[in-house]
């Protein structure tokens, strides 16, 4: 695949010293650069191609979007470009978003965190069908402290089908499913090293949950797994001597669940610690750092880069591309979102713990209704203890249904997934009132999803700043319009705008008079 067919290299490759062709040289990334001297000695200008008649300052040589984070990262996973498309949960990141990233040589994650296992277990079916035999996609493991044995039957599900990368995302601490994808299938390779057959990528935005990943795992989770015969006693061994993850993904200002930290402060933070890990266990090869958070436009990109991601991942604006699975109603409110228009609201996976995630504010009230809810939840103990005007507000304003039909409809959704969430309930009037909010939130996802035209107030659209900026970069340009927002042209424009910025930034170091218009790059129509 040829990364990019509308720009070529100059019909002309003298020097230039003007602001308009010093412009249109550092677009020219496949082709070493010259910093070249002017007449006088004192004006700089830059040449392509091949070294020009005249004084030379410095040589830099070309520039491909493939190496932004050196090679580690592809090499390690058997791709081109070090760009990975995030795991929308609930399925909007869909298996044809996998695979239109596996067959553009970068990585994709389905999104199977909120689902039902059936529902996970079809698009695993259908992802080993398609790419059985490419090992450059994955699917999502979520934690879920609220459905330990979802976890756990999910991880097996995976590993049991030979997926051959895993994200864990969301995870407070280690658990028996996440060790078990980590240590599952290792084996030592002839040149003493540990090999593994599942690659695990863990999504951590706080230094201590990072901690548990550059670590080996707990001897007394692997001893647990050993005697419940999910691992032999040498793949418990051998993942003694390894970190959990040989890819972080450092998570700053997301979509979705976030702690909402900026990646300029939050990467060089755990790139210390795993520097520091790596000489306490002696690891013989080095943990990649990947950026996620924030990152919607090419500057954005190359700014992660430069901090020192090995690889990208990209969430929020690949909720508009063709492949997502969202609703063209909720896609049409991202495409008009701007940086501010985002909003933090309870987790329906993690509502009892007051989790927050970050969402969509812009042309849907679900942040604030979804707030109403927990504060009511907080302040009471049961639906009954509830006073009465404020049940009716609720019952009105958020639910639109009396108390007693969400519980029906809950009592029917967890019938299903986990009859023992209602043995619970019925036991504890407070869980009870927790699994009926937490209806409203799971279902404002699925609104969003299907394009309920009904509740779209109440759309629940995970999304982060990067969305707006995205917007703001893509406006004029033909990514402007939804239809030809594919997620391969989005990665490629991204990774192309980065290297073009990083280009910018080399030659000024070297002092070369770049104009303003040097340091952007509009979207093209890549191939």
């Amino acid at each position: 695949m040829s990364v990019l067919t509308a720009l070529g290299p100059p019909a002309d490759s003298s020097p230039v010293f003007s602001p308009e062709g010093i412009t249109a040289r550092v677009r020219q990334i496949r082709e070493p650069v010259h910093v070249v001297s002017g007449p006088d000695g004192r004006e700089l200008g830059i040449a392509t191609g091949a070294v020009p008649a005249g004084p030379v300052l410095g040589t830099l040589p070309p520039l491909y979007p493939e190496w932004l984070g050196g090679r580690t990262f592809c090499e390690a996973h058997g791709v081109r470009f070090p760009y990975v498309a995030g795991e929308m949960a609930n399925g909007i990141a869909t298996t044809r978003m996998v695979s239109a990233m596996a067959r553009a040589e970068m990585i994709g994650f389905f999104g199977a965190g909120g689902l039902a296992y059936p529902d996970v277990e079809r698009a695993v079916d259908a992802l080993v069908r398609e790419l059985g035999s490419r090992s450059n996609w994955g699917v999502n493991l979520i934690h879920s402290p609220a459905e330990p044995a979802l976890e756990f039957r999910v991880a097996e599900l995976l590993l049991r089908r030979g997926v051959p990368r895993i994200s864990a995302s969301a995870f407070m601490e280690l658990t028996p499913a996440v060790v078990l994808c980590s240590a599952h299938g290792l084996r030592p390779g002839p040149d003493g090293s540990v090999v593994r057959r599942t690659h695990l990528l863990a999504k951590v935005s706080r230094p201590e949950v990072a901690e548990r990943f550059l670590s080996p795992a707990p001897p007394a989770l692997l001893d647990h797994l050993v005697a419940r015969g999910k691992l032999t006693r040498q793949e418990a061994s051998l993942a003694a001597l390894v970190p959990v993850a040989e890819d972080i993904t450092v998570e700053a200002d997301s979509g979705g669940h976030t702690d909402n930290r900026p990646l300029s402060v939050l990467l060089p933070r755990i790139a210390a610690l795993r520097d520091a890990l790596g000489r306490r266990f002696g690891y013989r090869r080095p943990v990649r750092l990947g950026a996620a958070g924030g990152l919607g436009t090419p500057d954005a990109v190359a700014a992660a880069f430069a901090l020192g991601a090995s690889y990208v991942v990209v969430g929020s604006v690949n909720q508009t591309a063709v492949e997502a699975g969202l609703s063209d109603a909720a896609k049409a409110m991202l495409c008009d979102a701007d940086v501010s228009d985002v909003a933090m609201a309870p987790a329906a996976d993690m509502f009892e713990l007051g989790v927050r995630l970050q969402v969509l504010s812009r042309g849907t009230m679900f942040a604030q209704r979804a707030a109403r809810l927990h504060a009511a939840y907080r302040a009471h103990g049961s639906l009954e203890e509830i006073p009465s005007a404020l049940r009716a507000t609720i019952e009105r304003d958020v639910l639109r249904a009396p108390f007693d039909e969400i519980w029906r409809h809950a009592r029917t959704f967890w019938d299903q997934r986990d009859p023992a969430e209602i043995t619970r309930a019925e036991a504890d009037p407070k869980h009870r009132m927790a699994l009926v909010f937490r209806w409203y939130l799971g279902s404002s996802s699925r609104w969003a999803i299907t394009g309920e035209e009904s509740r779209r107030a109440d759309f629940q659209i995970w999304c982060g700043p990067a969305m707006g900026a995205f917007n703001r970069w893509a406006a004029g340009s033909f990514l402007a319009d939804p239809a030809h927002r594919s997620v391969v042209l989005i990665g490629l424009n991204l990774l192309e705008g980065a290297a073009v910025l990083t280009r910018a930034h080399q030659l000024r170091t070297y002092g070369v008079p770049l104009p303003a218009e040097a340091f952007t790059y509009a979207p093209c129509e890549l191939a």
